[in-house]
Order: C-alpha cells, then sequence, then structure tokens
C-alpha cells in the first residue's frame, strides 16, 4: 500500500468515530468534514492538514520541522501540515485531528469528541 493509500485509509479510520462526518473529494483529493467545513485535508506528499488552535503551530514546527510545516493557503490561518511515512505516529495524529474536529464542530458535537 502508497503512503497516500495509507494516509488515507488512516484518516477514514480515525475519522470515522466523529459525529456528523462527510468524507468529499475536493481539489483532486479527500477531504473531512462536519456540517460542510472542512478539518482535516489530504494533500500529496503525502500529508494531512488540519487545523491547529493559536500558537500550536509554532509550537509543533520549531519541535519537528521535519514532520510538521505551515502549509500554503491555510497555513496563515493557523493550519499545521504533517507530513506521512512509514514512521509516522498515527496515535499522535489522531489527537491532532481530533483536535481540528473540535474547533471546527458545533459545540454539541465537539462536546462528544473527548480531549486529550
Amino acid at each position: 500500500m502508497s503512503e497516500d493509500a495509507s494516509a488515507s485509509a488512516q484518516a477514514r479510520r480515525i475519522c470515522r468515530g466523529f459525529p456528523e462526518v462527510e468524507e468529499r473529494e475536493t481539489w483532486g483529493r479527500p477531504t473531512w468534514r462536519v456540517r460542510d467545513r472542512i478539518f482535516l485535508m489530504e494533500r500529496d506528499g503525502p500529508s494531512l492538514w488540519m487545523k491547529a488552535p493559536p500558537g500550536a503551530q509554532e509550537l509543533l514546527v520549531a519541535a519537528d520541522p521535519e514532520r510538521f510545516f505551515a502549509p500554503p493557503y491555510v497555513g496563515p490561518k493557523g493550519w499545521i501540515g504533517v507530513r506521512i511515512d512509514a514512521g509516522t505516529d498515527w496515535p499522535q495524529i489522531a489527537a491532532l485531528v481530533a483536535r481540528s474536529y473540535r474547533l471546527v464542530a458545533p459545540k454539541r458535537l465537539a462536546r462528544q469528541i473527548p480531549e486529550g
């Protein structure tokens, strides 16, 4: 399985348990949404891009610039990019994706996803 296919499969597995998630192809790649708001997108590289709270992007990029980056277009809005490879820490990615979901989802839905 290619890294791209693996990233898609892992993202689906992570997002499957979130309420009202829809996967939709946009820009030729999968995106995951809640009530039509994107909280996760797969990009070439492969990489996953997700919303992050203020300050998180800078901390993650500084801690591991080989893994994390500020993606074009959405990076200035605080989104974080994660490069996917054989050594990807999927539990860490799952926590970041859950946080992204909570930032985008309506409060009632966000409360259904535990923090941590």
